[in-house]
């Protein structure tokens, strides 16, 4: 089956970008692409979920992160379980990607997957991959996987920086 774009949203200042129609029985996959993401101070990329339209965005989940990075002089890497990002059971928003920088330069893209939201038997199971730069000489590659504890049927995203705005950039929506 092929892509279908659904929707996109340019931010400027934006305190959140929230997806809250489109969201439905449609597509079994739904796929964010976030496109150079600059945030107005040093800050995460996060994301959380609704059953309600997105009056409420507090579905509890379960997820596992990892992150690999590399300075553009080689001189440190890393792939490391970050266990501070995940989340057990809790209705906090999920970080998808850590510390994006705030300089000029400075910006996060990647893409998050939900499986089949509005199916009313299972969990929802989500995952996303993102790459940002975490200071002005570092790439940054966030792995984050988890699952959804609800059996209602989500119809509703909302993604927001951890702390202050979305100064530029772009969320798609796309179905499959």
């Amino acid at each position: 089956m092929a892509l279908t774009k659904i929707t996109e949203t340019t931010a400027s200042g934006s305190a959140n970008i929230a997806f809250t129609s489109d969201i439905n029985s449609t597509y079994k996959l739904y796929i964010f692409r976030f496109i150079a993401l600059h945030p107005s101070t040093h800050s995460s990329f996060t994301v959380n979920f609704s059953t309600d339209g997105g009056s409420n965005y507090n579905v509890s989940k379960t997820t596992s992160t990892f992150y690999q990075y590399n300075a553009e002089d080689s001189s440190e890497y890393a792939l490391s379980y970050l266990t501070s990002d995940d989340l057990g059971s809790s209705t906090d928003y999920q970080i998808l990607m850590n510390s994006i920088q705030s300089a000029t330069d400075g910006n996060g893209s990647g893409y998050m997957l939900l499986f089949n939201p509005s199916n009313t038997t299972y969990f929802k199971h989500f995952n996303s991959w993102g790459q940002n730069m975490i200071n002005a000489d570092k790439t940054n590659n966030n792995y984050v996987g988890g699952f959804l504890e609800t059996t209602s049927a989500i119809n509703a995203v909302n993604f927001k920086m951890a702390s202050g705005n979305i100064d530029a950039g772009t969320i798609e929506m796309w179905g499959q």
